[in-house]
């Protein structure tokens, strides 16, 4: 279902609500909840209408995240609605923004993780209800630092059980149940 193009408040308010209900209220990132409640989420909504100028704003916030202490932002969430609103089309970007690390030399230091409304796994139907633990209000990256995650890992019993947790949280909640979070992107009347 196609949304009206949201303002920058509307988009970032929509993903929070996201983190919030479906990431930290679903425990689909056992990780989150801590970034969240200290406020160490930069959250970033690029203008781009096309993946050249994506590409520009995920190295400028490359930079910013690098030059902060991990303390005052942890972690950025680029929330792209304007653009790569397919999801071939992201997935498509998702080397060019792997390529943009390397080129910048962050390759191990920061990593890029991607949401997108109509997140689909390889293995899995469009109708797969597990594709939602990848699924956000808009196409997102969520830039994340490695020291970061390696040093929540360590906390963590079995961090390599989370994906299938994750699936399997997603089975039982079902399609009404997600639908019931209030987790997707406003339609018209609420924007």
């Amino acid at each position: 279902m196609a949304h009206p193009e949201p303002t920058h408040e509307i988009a970032i308010n929509a993903t929070r609500n996201w983190l919030e209900r479906a990431v930290i209220g679903l425990n689909l990132c056992p990780f989150a909840k801590s970034v969240h409640v200290k406020k160490q989420i930069r959250y970033v909504v690029s203008d781009a209408r096309n993946s050249d100028k994506l590409l520009d704003d995920l190295e400028r916030e490359c930079q910013i995240l690098m030059k902060e202490k991990p303390e005052v932002v942890d972690m950025t969430l680029l929330i792209h609605p304007y653009t790569l609103t397919t999801f071939p089309a992201f997935a498509d970007f998702l080397d060019l923004a792997e390529v943009s690390l390397k080129i910048n030399g962050l390759t191990g230091i920061l990593q890029i993780a991607s949401f997108h409304p109509e997140y689909r796994f390889a293995d899995a139907a469009d109708d797969d209800i597990t594709n939602y633990t990848n699924r956000s209000p808009y196409p997102t990256l969520h830039l994340i630092r490695e020291a970061s995650l390696a040093r929540a890992v360590e906390n963590f019993p079995d961090p390599a059980s989370i994906f299938e947790k994750n699936k399997e949280t997603l089975r039982k909640l079902g399609t009404e149940g997600w639908q019931a979070l209030g987790a997707d992107a406003p339609d018209h009347d609420s924007a």
